[in-house]
C-alpha cells in the first residue's frame, strides 16, 4: 500500500473533519518549515515518530559502476530521517 500527498490530505481530512484545503495549507506548511529548518543546519523532532538533521559526509573515492572506474566524490551535506519508537512500533 502507498499513499500520495493527496490521498494523504483527503485521509486526514476526512479523519479530522478538516477541509482537504486547509490540510493541504498545513501539510506545506511543515515541510517548508522542515526544509527551511534543516537547509539552515537545525534539526527538527517530533518525539516518537520522525526527526529531520543534516549531516556532513566526506570527500571520498567511488567507482562507476558501468567501468569500474574510480571517481572522486566531493564532500556535501546530506538530509538523514530518523524513525522514532513510535512510528517503528505501528510497523512491527
Amino acid at each position: 500500500m502507498s499513499l500520495n500527498k493527496t490521498e494523504l490530505v483527503a485521509k486526514v481530512a476526512a479523519e479530522t473533519g478538516q477541509s482537504q484545503a486547509a490540510v493541504s495549507a498545513v501539510l506545506d506548511g511543515l515541510f517548508n518549515a522542515v526544509a527551511e529548518t534543516v537547509a539552515a543546519g537545525g534539526k527538527v523532532t517530533i518525539p516518537g515518530w520522525v526527526s529531520f538533521d543534516s549531516i556532513e559526509t566526506a570527500a571520498r573515492t567511488g567507482r562507476n559502476p558501468q567501468t569500474g572506474e574510480a571517481i572522486n566524490i566531493p564532500a556535501g551535506k546530506r538530509v538523514k530521517v530518523t524513525a522514532g519508537s513510535k512510528l517503528k512500533a505501528a510497523v512491527k
